[in-house]
């Protein structure tokens, strides 16, 4: 499929999956809430330079690093979109399993996940917006679908805002309860997602499976760059091997079912945007399992 072509599908949800898409981005973001702890924070005390340094490779550097490749690569504006949303997202929550899994530092993994979680009802949006309008063909294309900057800012922000507000609120006020029902809300929240893209995929794929050959490439590059910019940034840190590892789980682990709700919920549903977010959605769990494993084979062959 063209480029051109590429970037005119609209992937256009009836009433009822733009309530689906809601109700998960409300869901997503309350479940996130009700499981921060004044705990997860520790870190900031302990090494704040690490972990200033880790929020900082995770809100700037990761954006940074993919207007660097749109730029090189010059990719159809729509996958360029998509890869900036994803970027300008949260660190997924797998990224503490795998941080887990190869013997990282699970504290860093834990907090910076907290931390951008935290700051993402404020800085995703901006995010998207600068990076986005920075590269002209992805400026050009929000024009063509008479995109309101305004509009955009203030229903993500309250979109992501006001359910994480509303679980800290909870879970400070009332532990017991955010213990107790965080998995469950989570869970409804993923499976309400899953469904809408399970519904998405029937009534789009014939029109996006033409374009598996562009966008699977370009999702697969990306998302090892990601992972480099966290084992790059380790190292400038000066971090310890545990925290390097963390470090790269952390960046190359998106909130890509984040990014897919904000592109069908405030950015049309444009074929090539979403169809690069659920790429990686698949490809950076792949990634992410066999980079475990090649630190475990590292830590057998020394012996750890």
């Amino acid at each position: 499929m063209e480029g051109a072509a590429l970037d005119e599908i609209r992937i256009v949800l009836d009433p009822v999956g733009q309530a689906g898409i809601a109700g998960a981005l409300i869901l997503m973001m309350f479940g996130v809430a009700l499981s921060l702890k004044p705990a997860d924070f520790l870190f900031l005390r302990e090494r704040p330079r690490l972990f200033f340094g880790g929020v900082a490779a995770q809100v700037i550097g990761l954006p940074l690093a993919t207007f660097l490749i749109v730029a090189a690569l010059g990719p159809p504006a729509s996958i360029a979109l998509g890869m900036i949303v994803v970027a300008a997202c949260p660190g997924g929550s797998s990224s503490n399993l795998l941080t887990y899994l190869s013997r990282g530092n699970v504290a860093l993994s834990v907090s910076l996940t907290a931390a951008s979680s935290l700051l993402a009802s404020v800085l995703t949006p901006i995010s998207i917006l600068f990076w986005s309008n920075l590269y002209a063909p992805t400026a050009a294309l929000l024009d063509a679908i008479d995109f309101n900057a305004v509009s955009f800012l203030i229903q993500t922000t309250i979109l992501l805002a006001l359910p994480l507000a509303l679980g800290m609120i909870i879970a400070w006020r009332a532990p017991q309860f955010a213990e107790r029902f965080r998995r469950q809300i989570a869970l409804a929240g993923a499976a309400m997602l899953g469904a809408v893209i399970v519904y998405g995929t029937i009534h789009f794929l014939p029109a996006l499976f033409s374009a598996l050959p562009l966008i699977a490439p370009i999702a697969i590059f990306h998302n090892a760059c990601a992972f480099l910019v966290g084992a790059i940034s380790g190292r400038l840190l000066g971090a310890d091997g545990a925290s390097r590892r963390a470090l790269t789980f952390e960046i190359g682990i998106q909130n890509s079912g984040l990014a897919i709700v904000i592109l069908l919920a405030q950015l049309e549903g444009l074929g090539g945007a979403a169809a690069i977010a659920a790429a990686w959605g698949v490809w950076h769990l792949i990634a992410g399992g066999t980079i475990v494993l090649f630190f475990r084979s590292l830590d057998r062959r020394k012996g750890a």
